[in-house]
């Protein structure tokens, strides 16, 4: 009868719920009974985590490089054109092909990536993604006179007469110095745009992402171009000003990650521990940037020039290690998010903090409880 009548309890397609009809038959409406596993907030992440994947990363590696050697082959420039000429050619095409893959490599990770030109519709000055994509496109605007001109006077346009003379007639050294700028933000930006979030492990360490970005591609792009050179008849004073360089990004580099520590405190568990953390300390820190620069400083103390070889070998270590830190930066941003009590401990350190600086200010306020501990 209770059948025939639709009030024998049923259960939802492909759920744990149950269907109980109310008193009066089937009609009358519906109740449900909850028949699964008891479930409740408690561990259930209060971040969305970015989807990114293996497209930003190599983004964020190559925006550093060509900021850092489109900086560098400037310097050169008004230094000294003759004497560093082959650093300056170096580094102007390095940039120039890393900035050429940036925005193939953004557009690839957008959804719907026919609507990449919706960026660029409107410049949004308290969004850091549209100042990125802006600064993005006036360095690679930049960045291409700059190639065009060193390709003119390379005699690759000479195909183009109007073109190849009009390019070695440019300003190149405003352009140069101009672009420059546009180069540090575009290597900067990156690690701001990490920090702008909520996510709790980027947005504590908001005053260090971004000059570590900077630091790490000025250091990248030094060893992309002591690789480069190594190769070919470059003469021993140019790799010796490239080593001198990297030598000061590096230990630079070091001090930034090492002020990480108290920084963040147990916020750093997804970036110091783990597999992550692990990738970390040996990729990046260790073999990316204690071993190269001990293999400089060794060369240094016992007086002997560093071969060929050891250049290559040092650059790579380099390069790896410096795109390791992206990644490991952005596997942990993941891990912070899922991580509820990360959000909260983050959330009780702001406001103590923020209430401190407020109590220093105004003297009889409330003393604040200390922040959540982490598991």
């Amino acid at each position: 009868m209770n059948s025939q009548n639709g009030n024998t309890p049923r259960k939802l397609d492909n759920t744990a719920t149950m269907v109980m009809p109310k008193q009066g038959g089937a009609t009358s409406g519906r109740a449900e009974r909850w028949t699964g596993p008891a479930s409740t907030y408690y561990g259930v992440p209060l971040v969305k985590k970015a989807h990114w994947k293996w497209q930003i990363i190599l983004y964020f590696f190559l925006g550093g490089i060509a900021g850092g050697s489109f900086l560098v082959s400037t310097l050169a420039d008004l230094f000294n054109r003759e004497k560093y000429r082959d650093l300056i050619r170096a580094g102007r095409y390095l940039s120039f092909v890393c900035v050429l893959a940036s925005p193939i490599l953004l557009i690839l990770d957008l959804g719907k990536p026919e609507r990449f030109y919706n960026m660029l519709r409107i410049l949004k000055l308290r969004s850091v993604m549209s100042l990125g994509s802006w600064g993005l496109s006036i360095f690679g605007m930049l960045c291409g006179f700059t190639t065009a001109h060193q390709m003119a006077n390379d005699g690759l346009l000479n195909w183009l007469p109007p073109i190849a003379k009009l390019m070695r007639a440019i300003p190149v050294r405003v352009i140069e110095t101009v672009g420059s700028v546009a180069g540090l933000f575009v290597a900067s930006y990156t690690g701001v745009l990490l920090s702008s979030t909520a996510v709790p492990v980027w947005a504590r360490a908001r005053h260090v992402l971004g000059p570590l970005f900077v630091t790490s591609g000025l250091s990248t792009a030094l060893s992309a171009l002591s690789l480069i050179l190594s190769f070919g008849r470059s003469n021993h004073e140019e790799l010796e000003k490239l080593d001198n360089a990297e030598m000061v990004a590096m230990t630079t580099e070091l001090g930034l990650i090492a002020s990480l520590y108290p920084i963040l405190g147990p916020l750093g568990k997804p970036l110091f521990k783990g597999k992550n953390g692990a990738l970390f300390q040996a990729g990046t820190i260790g073999s990316g940037l204690v071993l190269p620069l001990l293999i400089k400083l060794v060369s240094r103390v016992t007086g002997h020039k560093a071969s060929p070889e050891q250049h290559i070998a040092a650059s790579l270590l380099v390069l790896v290690g410096g795109y390791i830190l992206r990644h490991v930066w952005i596997t942990a941003g993941r891990a912070s998010a899922d991580d509820p009590e990360a959000v909260h401990y983050y959330n009780a350190k702001e406001w103590e903090e923020g209430s401190n600086h407020n109590h220093n200010a105004e003297p009889g306020r409330a003393e604040v409880p200390p922040p959540l501990k982490l598991r």
